[in-house]
């Protein structure tokens, strides 16, 4: 099992977006807890959050590592509000979770960008944790360096409404 973080900056209704698609992997019993980052309060992000069953915590910036502190599961997978796992991904998860050692660390999801603007992307932004990523406690936490991300048989694109 594994626990999600998702990172509010666009509002509830993106919020909703991706809590709504995550419904089949907690059937599935990959999903087993959420938590929900903002940096500021919010009446109706906290009403979401009740309803999902959901950890609410106000961090700076929505900061993985807050969410991490409060996650149940050592297995996080980070996502930004809007974000909407395409089809596959519960088996994928599932089956990295199972056979990958924390040392593994980080695992990236497949994101939908033109050519250059990804290769740019991803040539800067390498090591830092971003939506779309499976990652260990251990490496949110600054207990194990994470290695290189792990490409990962699976996509998350952004709901068109909250791009």
């Amino acid at each position: 099992m594994i626990t999600v973080l998702v990172r509010v900056t666009h509002g509830p209704e993106a919020l909703a977006a991706t809590l709504s698609a995550l419904v089949p992997a907690v059937a599935a019993g990959l999903i087993g807890d959420a938590v929900i980052l903002t940096d500021k309060q919010d009446e109706t992000l906290t009403k979401v959050a009740d309803a999902a069953g959901a950890t609410l915590i106000i961090a700076q910036r929505g900061s993985w590592t807050e969410g991490a502190k409060a996650a149940r599961r050592d297995w996080l997978l980070c996502l930004d509000d809007g974000d909407i796992p395409q089809e596959g991904w519960i088996r994928v998860l599932d089956r990295f979770v199972a056979l990958s050692k924390p040392e593994c660390g980080l695992a990236r999801m497949r994101r939908q960008r033109a050519g250059l603007l990804n290769a740019l992307f991803n040539l800067f932004v390498r090591s830092s944790v971003r939506g779309g990523d499976l990652v260990h406690r251990r490496v949110l936490m600054n207990e194990v360096r994470a290695r290189m991300p792990i490409r990962l048989a699976a996509s998350v694109e952004r709901d068109p409404v909250f791009r």
